[in-house]
């Protein structure tokens, strides 16, 4: 027994919508028509591959996840195959998922989207903000066709580029006395009270950030957002120490900010696009270079904070 293109693609459809019966109705077959095919796969591999649930659909196995990724990869090159005309050979077509760790990404995301969604392609996009070390899981288990994430720490399997480095830097109300100053040190924030980003990762690295001096600042507000830690500080309520910057310089309530270097700031964080180097489909190849060409370009240069003379390139 041989498994059929129209299985897989049965079987990938199915794994898409999380359902038989949805599945069917999109392929316009029966869903007895679905079922076998998911039976037929199953049995020529010898793998549980989904999980039948009652009330809630169906939901794919790792191994279940693992054969669609390259199923869905062997359907691209054949539609792809198939298509008329050299042109053709740029398209894109069917879904790819992005998992994203970069509170600012929504500043410069859809810039790189751009061209996967021109008229001639017939892609879906799947944004979902997530913690650093979901997005590298969602990598993995096939949940992400690629990830933004920060690689510091990441997983040895986890493939990546670098594409930008990004050094701390202070951020305060215009009327605050530090604003004053091109540049600032550590020290300088050390008596301040501090709006801290409240993440994983990011509380580990604020607090290596000062492990060299005797006082380090108060922390007196906690905030899961960036956006609620720029709107704190422009209320005048501390200062804050983060990484990348959006292109405004003002708050969600339209209340200016000001954005310091720290000469002393020690190592950056990083910025990297993570996908599998391997075997990868043809538009993550695609996104991920447009990544590495926006974060050579000036642009990118506009959501880090440098003191005089220093470059963000990785």
């Amino acid at each position: 027994m041989t498994v059929t293109l129209k299985a897989m693609r049965y079987f990938t459809t199915a794994l898409q919508h999380g359902s038989i019966s949805r599945a069917a109705e999109e392929l316009h077959v029966a869903a007895s028509a679905v079922s076998a095919a998911i039976d037929q796969i199953e049995t020529q591999f010898q793998l549980q591959l989904i999980t039948r649930h009652r009330a809630r659909g169906i939901e794919p196995t790792r191994a279940g996840r693992d054969m669609a990724r390259k199923f869905t990869r062997l359907l691209e090159d054949y539609d792809s195959i198939l298509a008329e005309g050299a042109e053709l050979k740029q398209e894109f077509t069917g879904s790819f998922r992005l998992g994203y760790y970069a509170p600012v990404a929504p500043g410069f995301l859809p810039q790189i989207l751009t061209p996967f969604l021109a008229p001639r392609h017939q892609v879906a996009l799947e944004l979902e903000e997530c913690h650093n070390d979901a997005a590298q899981a969602g990598l993995q288990d096939g949940r992400y066709d690629a990830i933004l994430f920060v690689p510091d720490g990441s997983h040895p399997q986890i493939d990546y580029d670098v594409l930008l480095q990004a050094p701390p830097y202070a951020l305060l109300h215009p009327g605050h006395p530090l604003a004053a100053n091109e540049v600032l040190s550590l020290a300088d924030l050390a008596n301040e009270p501090l709006i801290a980003l409240n993440r994983p990762m990011v509380t580990d690295y604020q607090l290596r950030l000062f492990a060299g001096l005797t006082r380090r600042p108060e922390t007196i507000v906690q905030a899961n957002t960036t956006e609620m830690v720029r709107a704190m500080v422009a209320a005048g309520h501390g200062c804050a120490i983060l990484n990348m910057r959006p292109a405004t310089d003002l708050s969600y309530g339209g209340q200016p900010l000001a954005a310091r270097p720290i000469a002393d700031g020690g190592t950056p964080l990083s910025l990297a696009v993570g996908y599998n180097r391997t075997n990868p489909r043809r538009i993550t190849s695609a996104f991920a270079k447009a990544c590495k060409d926006w974060a050579a370009s000036p642009a990118a240069a506009e959501f880090i904070v440098l003191p005089p003379n220093e470059t963000g390139a990785p």
